[in-house]
């Protein structure tokens, strides 16, 4: 989880992702009046009084009219819903405050700056926990709810805004959104030809390198057997050259594999029927051998699973296998 975590941590410390990330996932009208060209990463590091470094997330600070507003960034990449996630940010945002008394950029007799923080989820299951620490707390009776802490954080659920629809191309985090959800090798060398052509300005050098870091540590792994390695792309073009290549390997490999288990099979059986049970015991043993390249040894349920499976389920978990990121998630294919 670390590799990806810092995978992502890489691409959120340039600006141009925050900006596009405020500009095309939050439809709320104070983003119109942020100052884009005032945009700073800051110390994203804070100590606690118990001396307990938080030092996982984005922080950036930008004008809104007169003030500074900051952008807290927690990116959150675990296989469930952290229930709860709103104390975890109310904390966190307490010592961001602190941070920036202690450091003298909020003086006396000033008000503390506004924050905004985001949750960036790629979970499979659907973001189920409170989004308001409020939430959390047992209903206070009577006059004592007025001292209830209220504090609310936005959430940027992957998966869901995927099956919703997204901004245009342009927009760098939707781009991201398409990279991680794309069904096959193709769709994802399509939306890389289109990020080549919106980070093809020198500026974005930085940028261009951090995807990189990204796509091969991130998506390329989901693509590979388990076993196999993946070259030290350096850019994105390589990465498109690679891709290509692998791509048919990978398409002849499974033609071959899967048209030698279905003749031998089939050849066994002897007549029509018989080549056609057989092509399908052979798509599901060579899906088996593709299973555990990437995730190893299948459980004995999991084998009844493939063997149970008609046509349509087989196919369905043969497109899920390039992209699941567990044997759990690929099984739950349909």
């Amino acid at each position: 989880m670390a590799q990806y975590d810092n995978a992502y941590k890489l691409l959120f410390s340039h600006g141009e992702m925050v900006q596009d990330l405020l500009q095309g996932f939050v439809p709320e009208e104070w983003v119109t009046h942020l100052d884009f060209s005032t945009l700073e990463k800051v110390n994203g590091h804070y100590v606690s009084e118990d001396l307990l470094n938080r030092a996982d997330d984005v922080v950036w600070r930008l004008r809104l009219r007169d003030e500074w507003i900051y952008i807290y960034v927690l990116l959150e990449f675990q296989s469930r819903t952290d229930r709860w996630m709103a104390l975890r940010l109310m904390t966190y945002t307490g010592l961001l405050y602190q941070d920036l008394i202690a450091s003298g950029q909020v003086g006396a007799g000033q008000p503390l700056p506004p924050i905004f923080p985001v949750v960036i989820y790629n979970g499979e299951p659907r973001w189920s926990a409170a989004q308001d620490v409020a939430e959390l707390i047992a209903a206070p009776l009577g006059s004592l709810a007025a001292y209830r802490p209220r504090m609310r954080y936005f959430l940027l659920d992957e998966k869901r805004l995927a099956e919703q629809g997204l901004p245009s191309d342009d927009n760098l985090v939707a781009g991201l959104v398409r990279l991680e959800s794309s069904q096959s090798p193709q769709d994802m060398r399509a939306m890389i030809s289109r990020l080549r052509q919106r980070l093809q300005a020198p500026h974005y050098d930085s940028l261009r390198r951090a995807f990189t870091v990204w796509i091969r540590r991130i998506i390329l792994t989901k693509l590979a057997s388990k076993d196999e390695h993946i070259p030290d792309t350096r850019t994105l073009e390589e990465i498109d050259t690679m891709l290509a290549e692998r791509v048919e390997q990978w398409a002849e490999t499974w033609k071959r594999e899967g048209l030698e288990a279905g003749r031998k099979i089939g050849l066994e059986e002897g007549l029509k029927e018989g080549l056609k049970e057989g092509l399908h015991q052979g798509q599901a043993k060579l899906l088996a051998r593709q299973i555990e390249r990437r995730f190893g040894p299948l459980t004995p349920a999991h084998q009844q699973q493939l063997a149970n499976a008609d046509e349509a389920q087989l196919e369905a978990w043969a497109d899920a296998v390039l992209t699941a990121q567990s044997v759990e998630e690929l099984f739950s294919a349909h």
